[in-house]
C-alpha cells in the first residue's frame, strides 16, 4: 500500500483530537466500519464482542484525552478487584472496602478538577499566592468516576447482587457513547445485558436511528447554531441593548437543553443500535411545574445520582422538616460544585437548593390551589424564569458578569428592539421559536411521531435521515461548539 495512504491512518490513530465526539465525522466514519465487525460479534461470539467494544472504548478514551485515558483502565481494574473484595468481605472490613474504593474512585476526579480550586480558596483565606498548577482535566472522569461509585455501593447495599466478570464491568465502565457527556447508567441497567447473547432487535435499531436523528437535529443543527450569538452577549454584555440580553439568556437556555440532551439522545440511540437499552435522560423539563418536578425531568441520570447517593444517605426527609430542607440544600451546592470548580456553578447549585427549600417549606398550602389552567400558567412561568435567571450564573464567567446581564435587561429593555432584532437575526430567532413550540408538545405525542418513524418504510427512514444530515451539514459552522457538558 502506498505510505502516503498509511501515513494519514497512522496519523488519525495515534493522535488525540480535541474535537473529537460522537457527533464529529471522522467518528461517523470510523462508527460505520466498528459497526460492521460488531453485528458480525455480537451473532458468534459473545465474549469477543464485549472485549472488541471495550478496546475501540479505551480508543475513544484516547482520542479525546491522549494519555489521560490511562486513568479510565486503571479506574476499572481498582474499582473491580476492590469491589470483588467487598462483596466476599464480612462486617467492618466489608464497610471499610467500600468506603476505600469509593474514595479510590473519587481521588482522580478531585485532584485534576478540584485543585485549582482549593488552592484559590486557600489564597482567599490565607492571603497567600500559590499559583495554580497546569492541570488538564481528562474528558469524561466526572461520569465514570460517578458511575464507578454508583457500582461499588450498589454490590455493597445488596442493590445490584449479580457479579459481573472483569470483562463485563470494563465493559460497562468504558462504554464509548457515555464517556464524553453520560448519562450516567447504574450496572442494574447494563450489566444484566452483556450477560446474555441475543440478536439485534429491528425495533431497537429503528429506535436508535430516531434518537440519533433527533440528537442531530438537537445539538448539531440548533444548538450550535444559537450558540453564535448567545456566546457575543455573555462576552460582551455592556454593547448590547437589554432587549439583546435577555433574547441571549433565553438562547442559552433553550442552547443548554439542545445541547445535553441531543448528545444524550444520540448516546441513547448508539447503545440501542447495538441492541442495548438506556433510559432516558430528559423528559420536556421545561414544561415543569415548580422546581422539584424540573429536577425530576432534568438530567435525570445525575439527579437520580445526588437523591440516592448523597441526599438520601444524609438523612433524606426522613429526620424532620428542617433537616430535609439542609439535604436538599446541601445536595444541590454539591450539584453545583460537581458541574465546575467555580464560584459560579456553586452559586448555580446554591439557588436551586433554596428554590428547593421554598418550595417544599409552602408544598402544603400550594397543593391546595385548585389546578386550574391559569394556576398552572403562573406556576410555569414562575419557575421557568428562575430557572432561566440561574442559568445567566451556570453560563457567565464571573459574579460581574452574570450581573452586568441582569442589569442590562432590567435598565435597558425595550420591545422596541424586537422588530429590527427579528430582521437581522431572522434564522436564529426561527430557531429559538421552533426549538421551544417543540419542546412544549406532549411526550404521547413526541412517542407517537417515534413510533411513526419506527414502523415507515425504510425508504422513508433513509429520506429523512438524508435530509436531517443535509440540514446538519448546511448550517454546520467552522468551529463546531463542543459539548456543554463535555467539560464537567
Amino acid at each position: 500500500m502506498d505510505f502516503n495512504i498509511l501515513e494519514p491512518l497512522k496519523q488519525f490513530f495515534t493522535t488525540p483530537d480535541k474535537e473529537w465526539s460522537i457527533v464529529s465525522i471522522p467518528f461517523m466514519v470510523l462508527f460505520i466500519v466498528f459497526f460492521f465487525f460488531y453485528i458480525f460479534l455480537n451473532r458468534k461470539q459473545h465474549k469477543a464482542m464485549l472485549a472488541y467494544v471495550t478496546v475501540f472504548s479505551l480508543f475513544f478514551a484516547y482520542k479525546a484525552n491522549g494519555v489521560l485515558m490511562l486513568l479510565l483502565p486503571a479506574t476499572v481494574l481498582m474499582s473491580w478487584w476492590l469491589t470483588q473484595r467487598m462483596r466476599r468481605a464480612q462486617g467492618g472490613s466489608r464497610k471499610a472496602l467500600m468506603w476505600l474504593t469509593v474514595v479510590l474512585d473519587l481521588l482522580p476526579l478531585l485532584y485534576f478538577k478540584y485543585t485549582n480550586f482549593f488552592i484559590e480558596i486557600f489564597n482567599e483565606m490565607t492571603r497567600s499566592n500559590f499559583a495554580p498548577l497546569s492541570i488538564l482535566l481528562p474528558i469524561g472522569i466526572s461520569f465514570y468516576s460517578l458511575q464507578a461509585v454508583s457500582y461499588t455501593v450498589d454490590v455493597y447495599k445488596g442493590k445490584f447482587t449479580e457479579e459481573a466478570t472483569l470483562l463485563e464491568y470494563s465493559f460497562y465502565l468504558t462504554f464509548f457513547p457515555l464517556l464524553m457527556a453520560g448519562p450516567i447508567t447504574r450496572a442494574e441497567v447494563l450489566i444484566p445485558q452483556l450477560k446474555r447473547q441475543r440478536p439485534i432487535e429491528e425495533r431497537l435499531v429503528y429506535t436508535g436511528l430516531w434518537l440519533i436523528m433527533v440528537g442531530l437535529l438537537k445539538k448539531a443543527l440548533v444548538a450550535d447554531y444559537l450558540a453564535q450569538y448567545n456566546n457575543w452577549i455573555f462576552d460582551d454584555p455592556t454593547g448590547y441593548s437589554g432587549f439583546e440580553n435577555m433574547m441571549g439568556v433565553l438562547g442559552y437556555t433553550l442552547q443548554i437543553y439542545l445541547d445535553f440532551s441531543g448528545y444524550s439522545d444520540m448516546s441513547i440511540g448508539i447503545a440501542a443500535l447495538m441492541g442495548l437499552e438506556l433510559r432516558e435522560n430528559f423528559n420536556f423539563p421545561y414544561q415543569s411545574l415548580n422546581l422539584t418536578e424540573f429536577w425530576r425531568r432534568w438530567h435525570i441520570a445525575l439527579s437520580t445520582w445526588f437523591r440516592d447517593y448523597v441526599y438520601i444517605p444524609l438523612g433524606g426527609n426522613r429526620r424532620g422538616k428542617l433537616r430535609t430542607y439542609l439535604n436538599s440544600f446541601i445536595t444541590m451546592l454539591l450539584s453545583g460544585l460537581w458541574h465546575g470548580a467555580s464560584w459560579m456553578f456553586v452559586i448555580w447549585g446554591a439557588l436551586h437548593g433554596l428554590g428547593l427549600v421554598i418550595h417544599k417549606a409552602n408544598k402544603g398550602w400550594l397543593d391546595r390551589i385548585p389546578n386550574t389552567w391559569p394556576v398552572r400558567v403562573v406556576c410555569f412561568v414562575i419557575t421557568f424564569v428562575f430557572v432561566m435567571v440561574a442559568w445567566i450564573f451556570f453560563r457567565a464567567t464571573s459574579v460581574e458578569g452574570a450581573i452586568t446581564v441582569i442589569t442590562q435587561i432590567a435598565t435597558d429593555f425595550s420591545w422596541d428592539y424586537l422588530p429590527p432584532f427579528f430582521d437581522t437575526r431572522m434564522m436564529w430567532s426561527i430557531f429559538l421559536i421552533l426549538g421551544f413550540l417543540l419542546h412544549g408538545i406532549r411526550k404521547s405525542q413526541a412517542d407517537t411521531l417515534k413510533e411513526w418513524f419506527i414502523r415507515s418504510p425504510w425508504l422513508v427512514k433513509l429520506i429523512l435521515f438524508i435530509i436531517v444530515m443535509q440540514l446538519v451539514i448546511n448550517f454546520r459552522q467552522d468551529n463546531v461548539q463542543p459539548f456543554i457538558y463535555a467539560q464537567f
